[in-house]
């Protein structure tokens, strides 16, 4: 296990980095603008807690989210067990603003936690991605892009590559694509995934090292307005 700011990752990030800025040059380019990796692993929720926010925060914007967990916590003075959740009454839930739909995906992922398809941390690390993945989505309201997510920032997996996020995508389209630099990047303009995974195969086993410098590039972006546009 090799140490990175507060967490542990499961691989080396230099030896990572040092990989991905070998394979692919223009890959290299933005590492050298963005700097050195930083990513840290997040742990310190149960993945039941995890899955939970991720759904609660579906199809919401960040500030009414949060408004919402916070009620939701409150009813148990922080985050239920299973069997808490599932002996609350729906009215209780639609109570703190949870709607039907995410009431019985919440529900359903307690029923799985408790049958043993949805397990903590320590069962999880010995399972691969494909396994965990396919695990996880068969919860009500948990895509494959949650899944993802919680790979590369709760389990530290190295080689996962989340082509459906809007974030890799745009980081990939402002990195690898020619486009015009008058313009800020639209919906059209964003990679199919079979165009990115193509590319990525270079990348591996390192592909959530290399998405993680996509989102950089999608910072990088903000702090540098298209040419032609007002800095202001």
């Amino acid at each position: 296990m090799i140490h990175n700011g507060k967490k542990k990752l499961p691989f080396d990030p230099d030896v990572a980095v040092e990989h991905l800025a070998n394979a692919d040059a223009k890959l290299a380019g933005l590492i050298k603008r963005a700097g050195p990796f930083t990513m840290k692993v997040d742990s310190s929720v149960t993945i039941f807690e995890s899955l939970l926010e991720s759904i609660l925060y579906q199809q919401l914007n960040g500030k009414a989210a949060a408004t919402i967990h916070g009620r939701f916590r409150d009813l148990y003075s922080g985050d239920p067990s299973p069997k808490a959740l599932l002996s609350t009454p729906d009215e209780l839930l639609r109570g703190c603003g949870v709607s039907s739909n995410k009431t019985r995906a919440m529900k359903d992922l307690a029923e799985r936690v408790l049958d043993g398809t949805v397990q903590e941390y320590a069962a999880l690390k010995k399972m691969p991605d494909a396994e965990i993945i396919t695990r996880l989505s068969a919860v009500r309201g948990i895509g494959r892009l949650t899944v993802e997510m919680l790979l590369i920032f709760r389990l530290g997996r190295a080689d996962v590559f989340p082509v459906t996020d809007y974030g890799v995508r745009k980081g990939f389209a402002l990195t690898f694509l020619r486009l015009p630099k008058t313009r800020a990047i639209e919906a059209a303009d964003l990679p199919k995934p079979a165009v990115m995974e193509r590319r990525a195969k270079k990348w591996s086993p390192y592909r959530s090292v290399a998405s993680w410098y996509l989102w950089r590039a999608c910072d990088l972006a903000k702090s540098t307005p298209p040419t032609g546009r007002s800095s202001k």
